[in-house]
């Protein structure tokens, strides 16, 4: 069996018995906090790993990429057409949370669990302001923005030395090939990283049970169902426009990118997934200078799980309070949300964060977001497994606009010169 696929079976091996074994906790010991607190430590050591990696593997890659592609020119038009596909899967996502809540209409089943419209729920929103995310584009120290893994401060600062060091030329390929090899090296320090996954899948799991138990999942089942449903359509729709540019070997991206997805569910982080995705693209035949140039970009602009939870759980949170939103305020916020969800992935609870910003624009009460708090955890499984697929679709299809998508029969040629852990 090759490497990934046992890394998967594990790691599925640690989600059931993390489930198992939380239960029985749960059932069994007196103070299940006190395990869910011990087993937080080995998760948080392990997403720690993986932020330890994110940093020079974003920067080297994407310096790389951008390198490599030439001119000015090239990048913008690689650009464009990131964005472009980007713009498009955020408003299929917005769009598919906004008619999903309208027709199940979850809220009104909790009208009587609400908390009073003063309660807190613990999330600050002023850091998701228009103004605060322009002035956090741009790095005003790039060793700042690594040391507090800013993806968006990074891939701005990428962008401009990776231009720079491709517009001087052949004095700068020395540099090129240095960066070059720092990212064959974290790709290679990924592969350590991630032979601890299975164990901090089981701490994650099995303390988050053991501490809330399985009651959690029945009080709000059915909101879950009805989420996990919409989730499964915004894949089909993910997965049908792939199909339209990529054919049948979208099926074969996604067999390529289920050990990432896994993880990402397991984790309840995308962060966690980015390495193992990015050498998934390049297996599947991405062209390393196009996979490092836009999924980094993805992180911060499609994470397309995030934007349908968005709309999904604010119109869920109005319901419950028994306020009725016209057609042309639902819009008005899908719109707000349209701006105020890029860069959320650098911000701790990025989509509860994003809710409560908007909830207060459309005088819908911030308290509501204490109804998922207590099942976020399992509803951002869902959100960041769906960031990584969207986010692969997203880099295949651009890199087949570029004629920078191999077949099987002519492998990635700077993978195959440079094999990955």
């Amino acid at each position: 069996m090759e490497k990934k696929n046992r890394l998967t079976t594990y790691i599925l091996v640690g989600l059931a018995l993390g489930v198992l074994v939380g239960y029985l906790v749960n059932v069994s010991m007196a103070t299940p906090a006190s395990y869910a607190d011990t087993m937080s430590l080995i998760t948080t050591l392990f997403l720690r790993l993986i932020k330890m990696i994110i940093a020079p593997l974003v920067f080297s890659t994407l310096v790389v990429g951008i390198a490599r592609m030439g001119d000015a020119g090239e990048v913008g038009r690689v650009g464009i057409k990131t964005l472009a596909w980007f713009f498009i899967a955020s408003v299929m996502s917005l769009a598919l949370g906004l008619i999903l809540v309208n027709i199940f209409r979850p809220g009104d089943a909790l009208v009587g669990q609400l908390p009073a419209h003063a309660a807190a729920s613990g999330l600050a929103t002023s850091s998701l302001t228009l103004k605060e995310f322009v002035t956090h584009l741009v790095p005003s120290s790039i060793v700042d923005g690594m040391a507090k893994n800013e993806i968006l401060q990074i891939v701005v600062f990428s962008l401009f030395f990776g231009l720079g060091a491709a517009a001087i030329g052949k004095k700068a390929e020395p540099l090129i090939e240095a960066v070059d090899g720092v990212a064959h090296v974290m790709l290679k320090v990924t592969g350590y990283v991630m032979k601890f996954a299975p164990f901090a899948v089981f701490a994650a799991v099995s303390g988050t049970i053991a501490k809330s138990g399985l009651g959690v999942l029945q009080t709000y089942g059915v909101f879950m169902a009805e989420f996990y449903f919409g989730i499964v359509i915004l894949w089909l729709l993910l997965i049908g426009a792939g199909f339209i540019f990529l054919g049948r070997r979208v099926l074969a991206l996604i067999t390529e990118v289920r050990g990432p997805t896994l993880l990402a569910f397991s984790t309840a982080s995308s962060e966690a997934a980015f390495p193992k995705t990015l050498e998934g693209l390049e297996r599947f035949g991405v062209r390393n200078r196009i996979a490092a140039f836009v999924l980094p970009i993805g992180y911060s602009f499609n994470l397309d799980g995030s934007m349908m939870y968005c709309t999904f759980a604010a119109v869920f949170i109005a319901q419950a309070y028994g306020i009725e939103m016209s057609l042309g305020q639902q819009m008005t916020m899908m719109a707000v949300l349209m701006l105020t969800s890029k860069g959320m992935a650098g911000v701790p609870r990025a989509s509860l964060v994003v809710i409560a910003a908007t909830l207060s624009q459309f005088n819908i009460p911030e308290a509501g977001l204490v109804l998922l708090l207590g099942i976020d955890h399992f509803l951002d499984m869902a959100r960041s497994a769906t960031n990584v697929i969207g986010n692969s679709i997203a880099t295949a299809v651009v890199a087949k606009w570029e004629g920078e998508l191999t077949t099987p029969a002519a492998p990635n040629k700077e993978l195959a010169e440079a094999p990955l852990p």
